[in-house]
C-alpha cells in the first residue's frame, strides 16, 4: 500500500531552529486521509526580509502563536513511527533537528526519504527537480511555499512515480528507483565539562 506521511516547514530567517509554519499530510492508499497545519513562532518572533519575501509570513502572522515546543506533542503525533517524506528532505529533516535541539525536545523514531531524489529517477528528463518544476510537469496546481500546499504537492510526487511504474508501496518504489529510506538521526546530546 502506498502509506506515508508528507511534511513542509517554512522558516523565519535562514538559521534551521526558526521554523513559523509546518504541514503534515497523511496518505493511505495512495489518498490523503489527513492533514495537519499551524503557524509556530520562531525564536524572538523575528523575520528575515528574504523569507517573508518568499513565503509572506511575517511577525504579525505568528505574534500569538506557539513555539516549536507549544505545538510538539501534535506535529510528533503525525511523525512517530512514520514513512515520512520531504522536498529536499535534508531542509526539512534539519529544521525539524534544529528546533528539536534548540527546545531540548526528544526526538520520534520514523524514517524519511526525499522526493527530490524519486522525482530525479523516475523523471530525469526534467530542466530540474524543484517542486514547482515537478508540480507543474505533474500538472498540479498549488501555491509554493505555503506549507500545507507544498506539503500535498509532495506527497503526489511518489504517488504519481508509484503510479507510472506500478510499484504499489513506497519500499517498492523506493527500491524500483534506487534511492534511500533512511532513519531520522536525533540530534547528538551535547555533553559538556572537561571530558566532552
Amino acid at each position: 500500500m502506498m502509506d506515508f506521511t508528507a511534511i513542509d516547514f517554512e522558516t523565519a530567517t535562514g538559521a534551521r531552529d526558526s521554523a513559523c509554519s509546518v504541514a503534515v499530510v497523511t496518505i493511505r492508499a495512495g489518498v490523503m486521509v489527513d492533514s495537519y497545519y499551524t503557524l509556530i513562532q520562531p525564536p524572538e518572533n523575528r523575520y528575515s526580509y528574504f523569507n517573508t519575501q518568499i513565503h509572506g509570513l511575517s511577525e504579525a502572522d505568528t505574534a500569538d502563536a506557539a513555539d516549536f515546543a507549544g505545538i510538539w506533542p501534535e506535529l510528533e503525533a503525525h511523525l512517530a513511527g512514520q514513512l515520512v517524506v520531504a522536498h529536499n528532505a535534508k531542509f526539512d529533516m534539519g529544521v525539524l533537528r534544529a528546533c528539536l535541539t534548540h527546545h531540548g525536545l526528544q526526538a520520534p523514531v520514523f524514517s524519511y526519504c526525499d522526493t527530490v531524489a524519486i522525482a530525479r529517477r523516475a523523471w530525469p528528463n526534467l530542466a530540474n527537480h524543484k517542486l514547482g518544476t515537478v508540480g507543474a510537469y505533474l500538472n498540479l496546481h498549488f501555491r509554493h511555499h505555503d506549507a500545507l500546499e507544498d506539503a500535498k504537492a509532495c506527497a503526489a510526487i511518489p504517488i504519481c512515480a508509484g503510479r507510472e511504474l506500478a510499484d504499489t508501496s513506497m519500499e517498492a518504489l523506493a527500491r524500483h528507483l534506487g534511492v534511500r529510506i533512511v532513519p531520522f538521526q536525533a540530534p547528538q546530546a551535547v555533553h559538556g565539562g572537561l571530558f566532552g
